[in-house]
C-alpha cells in the first residue's frame, strides 16, 4: 500500500550542458556518502541501520555509518536484466524468506515478457544472491529492523525498479521509518520511491538524466572484497573502545574507511 506521506528533499536540478554534464557531481563514492552524511543530520538516527544495496551502496553507506556510529546492513536483491541486455531492469529479485520479484511493467509489455519469463530470469539470480549471503554474512544474523529507523542507500538510481523491490523488503521487517538516501537519481523515479518510504534526500536531480555513472570522476565496479572490507573494518570500529565518546569513535571509523579501498 503507498505511503501516506513522503518527504522528498533535493536540490534543484542541474542542467547538463551540450557536450555532457557541466561539472562532476561527485568524486567518487565516498565523496558522496559524505555529503550524504552532511544531509541526514537533520534526522533524529540515534536508533538507526544503514541499508546498503550491494555492491555500489557499500561506499556510500559506510561514511553515515561512521558517522553516527551506526550499524550496516546488506539487502540482498539483484536486478532481473532483459535478455542480450543485462543492464536493463525489468525487474528486481530478492532472496528474503520467499522469492520476492518487482516487475517493469512497461519494459515487460514492451519486449513481451510473460510472468513465466520473468520468474525463469529472477531465478538465474538466485545461486549470486546465496553466494554473496555467505561472503558478507556467514553465521551473522541480518540486523533486526523492527521498530527502528531503516536508512536505505545506494550510489544513484535510473528507472528505480531495484530500489522499489528494496524498499517492499525492508518494509517486510517493521521499521519504524524507511529514509532513502541517493546522490542522484531522476525526479521521475523519485516520485515513484516515494510512495514506498517515509521521507526521501536526494541530493541531485541533474536534467537531462544520464546515467549513474555519469555523475562520477570514478565510478569503478566495487568488488566483494571491498564490500568485506567494508564491513570488516566497520564491525571492528563500532566495537573498538565501547567506553569512548560517540563522536570521537565516528572519527576513528572514518580515518579507517580514509584508508584506501580494495579492488578485485
Amino acid at each position: 500500500m503507498p505511503r501516506a506521506v513522503a518527504l522528498i528533499e533535493v536540490k534543484a536540478p542541474m542542467p547538463a550542458s551540450g557536450h555532457g554534464l557541466a561539472m562532476w557531481l561527485f568524486e567518487d563514492r565516498q565523496d558522496a556518502g559524505q555529503q550524504l552524511a552532511q544531509r541526514l543530520a537533520a534526522f533524529d538516527l540515534g536508533d538507526a541501520v544503514v541499508v546498503a544495496l550491494p555492491r555500489g551502496g557499500l561506499p556510500i553507506a559506510a561514511p553515515i555509518a561512521a558517522r553516527f556510529r551506526l550499524p550496516i546492513d546488506v539487502l540482498l536483491i539483484r536486478k532481473v536484466g532483459v535478455p542480450g541486455q543485462r543492464e536493463l531492469a525489468v525487474g528486481a529479485v530478492s532472496d528474503g524468506q520467499d522469492m520476492q520479484i518487482t516487475v517493469n511493467q512497461d519494459i515487460a509489455d514492451s519486449l513481451k515478457l510473460s510472468h513465466e519469463d520473468i520468474v525463469a530470469l529472477a531465478r538465474r539470480e538466485l545461486p549470486e544472491l546465496e553466494r554473496r549471503r555467505n561472503l558478507y554474512f556467514g553465521d551473522l544474523a541480518p540486523e533486526p529492523l523492527a521498530g527502528r529507523t531503516a536508512i536505505v542507500v545506494d550510489d544513484g538510481v535510473a528507472t528505480g525498479a531495484t530500489a522499489r523491490a528494496a524498499l517492499r523488503l525492508v518494509r517486510q521487517r517493521q521499521p519504524k521509518q524507511i529514509i532513502v538516501a541517493l546522490p542522484v537519481a531522476p525526479a521521475s523515479s523519485l516520485a515513484e520511491l516515494g510512495a514506498e518510504a517515509d521521507a526521501i534526500v536526494c541530493l541531485h536531480q541533474p536534467e537531462p538524466f544520464l546515467s549513474v555513472g555519469s555523475h562520477y570522476r570514478d565510478f569503478g565496479q566495487v568488488g566483494d572484497r571491498e564490500v568485506t572490507d567494508l564491513l570488516h573494518r566497520h564491525r571492528l570500529a563500532l566495537t573498538a573502545d565501547p567506553d569512548d565518546g560517540r563522536e570521537d569513535h565516528g572519527d576513528r571509523a572514518k580515518a579507517a574507511f580514509g584508508k584506501g579501498r580494495a579492488r578485485t
